[in-house]
């Protein structure tokens, strides 16, 4: 097993340039009043197909190109950003690509992969479209892109973090803290290798559901946990059942883990929703769970990172989302 460095992050960075979008940084003076602390969001639900998954995807697929290694047909497996993301970046490429995924994908997530051309097939469970779309990758002038568990996604993710903290650096800023949401592990496990280079003084924290904590199981078990059940999580995005064997390694480096209840989520993606005006996704509003956990320990004031991740939720998740108004509540919980 080889792990990916901060070099491969930074020629993922100079690969995808050009290929996706440089994505803002934003923050709400009201919130950093609430908390007394200052909190900068990436916002990566701005990216091409509305999430930072596109980095990961462009970065295989441009590696590959170069390469001269990348057949005509591309697999993969998703819950839906990845879907989407594989789907406009092997369109781009001028190939043909098929997504496995569960029926109860994202509507909106579902219907965006096939508008980006991809074939869509789903299965009853995460654990059967994986094992499809393992079959399918068998198959001659096939290749299959993994949504978390693979050197050139890790690194591809990782350039989000990386332009975060130049972003950072040009303003003068220096987080104390990074935290992004953790389903795989890829976002998490690539903001570990750009901050330990580029803000070694910071801490980089990931945070996943309390439904779907196979991560967080994982880590204190020190061994690869699978879900024995589909989560049932508003953080669609992190409802995976078991992180990767590259992930788990680098997510082992991490300086805190946090688990976020689905109150929790649904409070803070109608918080985020109304204090930043972005449509965001409860897989990254989560994170602000383990921020507030966080800085509740903290005796000085902090600057923290928090990775926006995406920004496709269905008109179903929404009506979950919004079944009990928050915003009557002042933040934090």
């Amino acid at each position: 097993m080889i792990l990916p460095t901060f070099f491969d992050v930074q020629a993922a960075q100079q690969r995808i340039s050009g290929k996706v979008d440089t994505t803002p940084i934003v923050t709400s003076n009201l919130l950093n009043d609430w908390l007394g602390h200052t909190v900068l969001f990436k916002a990566e639900c701005l990216q091409k197909t509305g999430a930072f998954k596109l980095r990961g995807a462009t970065n295989f697929i441009q590696r590959a190109l170069a390469e001269e290694r990348l057949p005509d047909y591309i697999v993969a497996n998703s819950s839906g950003n990845h879907a989407q993301a594989v789907a406009y970046a092997g369109a781009q490429a001028g190939r043909d690509v098929t997504i496995f995924s569960t029926e109860n994908i994202s509507a909106v997530k579902a219907q965006g992969t096939i508008e980006y051309g991809a074939d869509l097939r789903l299965f009853p469970t995460r654990l059967e479209a994986d094992d499809a779309v393992k079959v399918a990758a068998s198959e001659d002038n096939v290749i299959w892109i993994p949504p978390f568990n693979h050197a050139d996604i890790i690194s591809g993710q990782g350039t989000a973090t990386l332009e975060a903290l130049q972003q950072c650096r040009a303003q003068d800023m220096t987080p104390n803290a990074v935290f992004a949401p953790c389903g795989g592990g890829g976002l998490v496990s690539g903001a570990l290798l750009a901050t330990r280079e580029l803000a070694p003084k910071a801490q980089v924290i990931g945070v996943e559901p309390q439904n779907a904590n196979d991560a967080s199981i994982s880590l204190q078990q020190g061994a690869i946990h699978t879900l024995t059940t589909p989560p049932d999580t508003l953080a669609d995005g992190a409802a995976t059942p078991a992180i990767g064997d590259l992930t788990f390694a680098l997510l082992q480096e991490l300086d805190g883990f946090y688990e976020a209840s689905e109150t929790h989520i649904a409070y803070w993606t109608q918080w985020l929703h109304h204090l930043l005006k972005l449509h965001i996704e409860p897989t990254c509003c989560m994170t602000m769970a383990g921020v507030v956990g966080w800085l509740a320990e903290q005796t000085s004031p902090q600057t923290v990172l928090v990775m926006l991740s995406g920004g496709n939720i269905s008109a179903q998740s929404m009506q979950k989302i919004y079944a009990v108004d928050y915003l009557t509540q002042t933040p934090c919980l």
